[in-house]
C-alpha cells in the first residue's frame, strides 16, 4: 500500500477556488484513537472573504468566523441548521483577508462500519453525501474547530487520485453570490 502524502501549507495558500477545485479526490482523514477513517473527497465549495456576499467572512471577523482569518491549514468546522457541523479548509492567497473551502462529500474508503454506526445507516450511498451527514460519520465537532491539517492531526487531508472530468455549479443553500460556479464535485 502506498503511503500518501499530508499536504502542504503551501498547498493552501492559493486561490481558494482553485484549492477547492484541486482538493477533488484527495483523501479525508480522521482518527479517533486507534481508529481511523477515510474517504475521497468528491465534492467541495469555495468561499473567500470580503468580496464573496455568501461568505461567513464578508463582513468582519467575529467569534465564529476567525478562523477563516487565520493561518491557512486549518480546520474551519461550524454548527448550522441547529444540528449539524460544517467541516472547511481555511485556504486563501495574499490578495484575500479570509477563505475556506467546505467539505461537502466524501467516498468513503476506511472505518466505514463506525461511520455506519455514528450515522445510523447501512445505505452507503447516503453515509457521507452531504457536509452534515461527512461529519456525522466521522465524527468531527466543534472540537476539531482550527486544528493543523499540515500535520498528523486528528483530521488531515492527503494526496489522492486525479479526477476524469470535474463539474462546476453556483453554490448549494445561498442566496447572494448565487452567480460564483464555485460548487465543484465528480464521480469516482
Amino acid at each position: 500500500m502506498v503511503k500518501l502524502r499530508v499536504l502542504t501549507r503551501e498547498f493552501y495558500s492559493r486561490d481558494t477556488v482553485c484549492v477547492a477545485r484541486e482538493l477533488l479526490g484527495k483523501t479525508l482523514v480522521r482518527k479517533i484513537g486507534r481508529q481511523k477513517l477515510s474517504g475521497i473527497i468528491t465534492e467541495t465549495e469555495a468561499y473567500k472573504g470580503q468580496n464573496d456576499p455568501a461568505s461567513h467572512a464578508s463582513r468582519k471577523m467575529t467569534e465564529r468566523n476567525k478562523v477563516m482569518f487565520g493561518q491557512i491549514g486549518k480546520t474551519y468546522v461550524y454548527f448550522t441548521y441547529g444540528n449539524h457541523f460544517m467541516l472547511n479548509a481555511v485556504a486563501k492567497n495574499e490578495k484575500n483577508n479570509a477563505g475556506a473551502v467546505l467539505i461537502r462529500s466524501i467516498e468513503p474508503q476506511e472505518g466505514i462500519k463506525l461511520m455506519i454506526k455514528n450515522r445510523k445507516t447501512s445505505i452507503i450511498s447516503n453515509l457521507t453525501n452531504g457536509p452534515g451527514k461527512l461529519t456525522q460519520a466521522m465524527n468531527i465537532t466543534k472540537k476539531q474547530n482550527n486544528i493543523d491539517l499540515i500535520k498528523n492531526s486528528p483530521v488531515f487531508i492527503t494526496d489522492g487520485i486525479r479526477p476524469k472530468k470535474i463539474l462546476k455549479k453556483s453554490r448549494i443553500g445561498i442566496t447572494k453570490g448565487t452567480e460564483k460556479l464555485w460548487n465543484f464535485s465528480f464521480q469516482i
